[in-house]
């Protein structure tokens, strides 16, 4: 913000779970539902607002192109989901079941303070701003976005 100062056109980016199978809260998921022991966190109805890896790059590159954006974007699918809705879609991709709730208390051993914020409470971000200025999701809704993440 800073920079503004300086007249020099700021965009911030606020980025939910972003979706990628090699990094980030997935990569850590894959296994215990690889294996048919995964399924929802905590209660699962916390909201997940999520993003598939493709739609940032490509929101980044929208903001950097467009002229006219400046201050702070959700970069976020349009369609967030509850944590048991996530979990049944991740265990569909891997055609694995997902009846095994991970306990609270294994959320902040796996995935740190970052993930207990995000994993079980939850926020319900949507990319109003980014749409608006004319960016089109290309994975708009999580069985999508999986599907192609892991079959990739």
């Amino acid at each position: 913000l800073e920079a503004e100062r300086y007249g020099v056109r700021v965009c911030i980016a606020r980025l939910g779970i972003v979706l990628e199978k090699n990094g980030g809260a997935l990569a850590k998921m894959l296994l215990p539902f690889k294996c048919g022991l995964g399924g929802p966190v905590g209660n699962g109805r916390q909201v997940m607002s999520w993003v598939h890896r493709d739609d940032v790059v490509h929101a980044f590159d929208f903001l950097i192109r467009h002229k006219k954006a400046q201050g702070a974007y959700n970069v976020t699918a349009p369609q967030p989901v509850a944590n048991t809705t996530f979990a049944n879609a991740l265990g569909q991709a891997l055609h694995r079941p997902t009846i095994l709730p991970m306990p609270s208390f294994m959320v902040g051993a796996l995935f740190g303070e970052m993930g207990q914020t995000l994993l079980l409470k939850g926020q319900h971000v949507v990319p109003k701003r980014l749409e608006a200025a004319g960016f089109s999701f290309q994975y708009k809704d999580v069985n999508t976005a999986l599907q192609d993440i892991l079959n990739a």
